[in-house]
């Protein structure tokens, strides 16, 4: 049934109608053969209507309408340009301004798509231009934009949080110095590469620097709104004082406000951020109903009592566990998106997590640290879609992929600290502190 599901996915079937289907075939398949009960599908109307009623995944709408809003707006590109100025004195300094930016776009939207897209328009030109190797360009946007995986208010710990039965606010805060840490990585690798080779990525020449009052007035103007933003939102979640569905209004509304102030919140723009909202809701959501089809009939053929055996057998206990499904979500995301490998492989690995003593939590920063990687991984890496599709013509694919190589080692080695160093106690995992 699961190897069902990966072939009708491979093939280019809609995946939410692959689960849906596939649960259906081995539902009957099974009640012919005397292993499955049809009763069971009796649950199913209720699932679906518990699934669109839920609360937690209100939040998913609200923050994907919050940052394209700032997308749409222009925002993002302002912010883009003064941050750029910022920085542009130093060697690898567009670079290091569009990590930054990256991880201030990741605070504030969540949205990938958003965050690459813009990205790769404005500071693309402006890094060839000044001399920048094309493949670390593309490689330094692809990685800062994909940012939004893991650094709160992140879609897919929304989703996880749903899927694994944790608080999203516990894995917002637990996800925080991880988003950081991976961002500081990413800086320090440009850093390096541009003292080590200074062609890779030079200083921005006199002329196009901005001074004075000037960038001053640039960044108060372009930069503190969204921080401000971005704090209010995500302090009020930290605080204890809203429910990450609430911020996420908050934030919408929010953004909206910061369109308005800077004269760019038009009618336009509102129905372009409600249809994408509203696009990557249905899909979310027909996701979600076409897995817990898939989940309800794999638990009635007994496949996570199969799936839980299997998994709690492996060498090594919980370690051996960890570098197998870790191993298995990373080959996966070459092919598939976030959403299908949170709902397909999650719901499998929850029991033999908990009979393994993991806390689920971390197990879900770990599981999203992972899933960013199958932004980057070619060949069906959401981000090297995106920026393909703002890359003129004549610089080849393969440089976005030689681009991002270095990123997704470093994405590895974080994950690898946080599965051997960064946990919670957990029996059979070795402790650094």
């Amino acid at each position: 049934m699961f190897f069902g599901a990966l072939i009708l996915i491979f093939s280019g079937y809609p995946v939410a109608f692959a689960l849906g289907g596939t649960a259906l075939l081995f539902a009957t398949l099974g009640a012919m053969a005397g292993h499955f009960d049809l009763v069971l599908l009796y649950a199913l109307p209720e699932r679906t209507f518990g699934t669109m009623s839920n609360y937690t995944l209100l939040a998913v709408p609200f923050f994907i309408f919050m940052g394209t809003v700032l997308e749409k707006s222009r925002l993002a590109e302002q912010l883009l340009e003064t941050i750029g100025a910022l920085f542009g004195r130093f060697r690898g300094g567009l670079a290091l301004g569009v990590i930054f930016v990256g991880a201030l776009l990741a605070a504030a939207t969540g949205v990938v798509g958003a965050s690459v897209t813009a990205m790769g328009l404005i500071s693309l030109p402006v890094m060839l231009r000044n001399g920048y190797k094309g493949s670390f360009s593309l490689g330094v946007i692809a990685a800062s934009g994909t940012l939004g995986q893991i650094i709160p208010p992140s879609i897919v710990l929304i989703v996880l949080g749903d899927q694994m039965g944790v608080s999203v606010g516990d894995l917002f805060g637990a996800a925080l110095i991880p988003g950081l840490v991976l961002t500081g990585l990413y800086a320090v690798y440009v850093a390096v590469l541009a003292m080590v080779k200074r062609e890779v990525a030079p200083a921005l020449p006199e002329e196009a620097r901005s001074h004075g009052m000037d960038l001053v007035r640039r960044v108060i103007v372009s930069l503190f709104p969204p921080l401000f933003l971005i704090v209010v939102v995500l302090g009020s979640i930290f605080a204890g004082v809203a429910t990450p569905t609430e911020a996420g209004a908050l934030g919408a509304v929010g953004a909206m406000i910061l369109a308005a102030v800077n004269r760019q919140l038009s009618l336009n723009t509102l129905r372009a951020a409600m249809e994408e909202t509203s696009r990557l809701t249905i899909m979310v959501i027909f996701l979600l109903i076409g897995s817990t089809a898939f989940a309800l009939v794999f638990r009635g053929l007994d496949g996570d009592v199969w799936i839980a055996d299997a998994l709690t057998g492996v060498p090594g206990g919980a370690l051996g566990f960890l570098l197998v499904v870790n191993v298995v979500v990373f080959v996966l995301g070459f092919f598939i998106d976030f959403f299908e490998i949170a709902f397909i492989i999650v719901p499998l690995i929850l029991v033999p997590a908990d009979i393994l003593g993991i806390d689920r939590t971390w197990l879900g920063i770990v599981l999203a640290m992972n899933l960013q990687t199958s932004f980057l991984t070619p060949p069906f890496g959401f981000s090297l879609f995106y920026l393909r599709g703002v890359t003129p013509e004549h610089i080849p694919t393969t440089a976005i992929y030689r681009g991002v190589i270095p990123f997704i080692v470093v994405q590895l080695l974080v994950l690898g600290a946080m599965i051997f160093f960064a946990h919670p106690d957990t029996p059979g995992l070795p402790r650094l502190f």
